[in-house]
């Protein structure tokens, strides 16, 4: 039995008995195999497309089997999982996607090697447009056969609509679907000032003026030692649109609040050594602190990173008694909008979660708010484009914060730092990024300015 398939298997198992991180530990899990560079591809999509298309999956299963998929053990339905991927969405011959996983049902669950025989001989029998038709016309409603056909749950769906129709874009709403599903290039950003500009490296991205691709990716990143890194080109907008709100003046105080894994932290701190700024970082889990450190080790600075809660923040003892020029508050969120890159999040969230979020986002936001010098500019970020994470969570704090908060403009900052304009829509004062429109992640972003002296106000020019 190929290797490959034993990896995804692997990892499908660990994603679902202890909820780890598919993109944390499927690269683990290949050096340990110690795959070749073609198998260790073949395992890549095996474990990412069939947790992207797990929803469309169990839906194809549970016809063929003529059973719900509750019904069915675990170990075996990660089996029958990753077979449908290969017979339905991959050139691997039928054959071969059926009798492979046979083997690897022999190897995890002997007794229910028959039925996955069956299963997968029944599924082999249409093409993969059929299943979406068949799944599509058992579904209860048209919301429901959008979530099946697409793979994302049905309050999902619903919260995706919900946010394109506030721009006035709800017909986007299948392309957005199809983009959640589809791979996403591997994209890197080049740290300013460290590092060679992007179009001397690769590919310069369309709108990050620091972003790049490339064809051997992991080279170019262990070639720079961290000085060039894989990032989200929404990831580097976001960081820059604070970093370049306006000229950064010597001396200034930045935070990166909530900063794990580090990676905007570190275009922060590269940023702010050109301008003579200097950062802190602030991250609750230890391990994730670790991350934030390893991230800016690459940095010529002294980049301090505290462990606490940052609700309990006081920017006296960081080392700002008058407060911090910048902060960037990058909220934890539902992550709903890096559904290409995280596929089991779709899988791990429910409707309740959005109120405990939200409440954090909140609290976050006004200890973030507080701890602004006046004049200081806060840049609330959210990889999540739900209604409630972005504009529901900002405008009521912007409601408690009364006339000493002032929303920037920040369209107009994020489109003068683009290479590229960018296509926005919504209300112009703040970003709504997505993958089907802008090819990153759906990253929201608003820049706020608390009342005071002359600190950056985005009214100056962006650098």
């Amino acid at each position: 039995m190929a290797r490959s398939r034993i990896v995804a298997y692997e990892v499908l198992e660990a994603v679902r008995d202890s909820d780890a991180y598919a993109n944390l530990l499927l690269p683990t899990r290949i050096e340990r195999a110690r795959l070749s560079e073609a198998d260790a591809a073949f395992a890549t999509e095996l474990t990412y497309g069939t947790l992207r298309m797990q929803g469309f999956y169990d839906a194809v299963i549970a016809l063929a089997a003529g059973r719900p998929t509750a019904q069915v053990d675990p170990p075996v339905l990660d089996v029958l999982r990753l077979g449908v991927h290969q017979l339905l969405a991959t050139r691997v011959a039928t054959h071969a996607a059926v009798n492979e996983s046979v083997a690897l049902a022999r190897r995890v669950a002997p007794a229910a090697a028959g039925f996955v025989n069956a299963v997968l001989r029944t599924v082999s029998r249409r093409e993969a447009d059929d299943w979406r038709s068949l799944v599509a016309d058992e579904a209860g409603s048209p919301d429901e056969a959008l979530a099946a056909v697409h793979s994302h749950p049905v309050w999902v769906v619903r919260a995706l609509r919900t946010a394109l129709e506030r721009e006035g874009r709800g017909e986007e709403l299948v392309a957005l679907l199809e983009a959640d599903n589809a791979a996403p290039r591997v994209n890197l950003v080049s740290l300013p000032g460290l590092a060679e500009p992007p179009a001397e490296l690769g590919e310069p991205d369309r709108y990050s003026p620091v972003g790049l691709t490339a064809p051997e990716p992991l080279r170019l990143v262990a070639e720079h030692d961290g000085r060039v890194r894989v990032q989200d080109e929404g990831s580097q907008l976001a960081a820059l649109a604070l970093s370049r709100v306006a000229p950064v003046r010597p001396g200034e105080r930045w935070l990166d609040l909530c900063a794990g894994p580090g990676g905007k932290t570190a275009l922060l701190a590269a940023e702010a050594l050109a301008g003579g700024a200097s950062v802190v970082a602030n991250e609750v889990v230890p391990a994730r602190a670790e991350l934030v450190r390893r991230a800016v080790a690459a940095v010529p600075a002294d980049v301090p990173v505290d462990v606490a809660d940052g609700r309990d923040l006081d920017p006296a003892e960081r080392g700002a008694p008058d407060g911090f020029d910048r902060i960037l508050l990058d909220a934890p969120c539902t992550g709903l909008g890096a559904l290409r890159r995280r596929p089991e999040a779709r899988w791990r969230k429910a409707p309740a979660d959005v109120a405990e979020l939200t409440e954090l986002q909140g609290e976050l936001a006004d200890s973030a708010f507080r701890a602004l010098a006046p004049g200081g500019v806060l840049a609330y970020v959210t990889c999540s484009p739900h209604a409630s994470e972005t504009h529901g969570t900002l405008g009521r704090a912007l409601a408690r914060w009364g006339a000493e908060a002032e929303l920037l403009d920040t369209a107009d900052v994020v489109q003068s730092l683009s290479r590229h304009p960018l296509d926005l829509a919504g209300d112009g004062r703040t970003v709504q990024l997505w993958p089907h429109r802008h090819g990153t992640d759906a990253m929201f972003i608003a820049l706020v300015r608390r009342a005071g002296s002359d600190r950056p106000s985005g009214d100056e020019p962006a650098r």
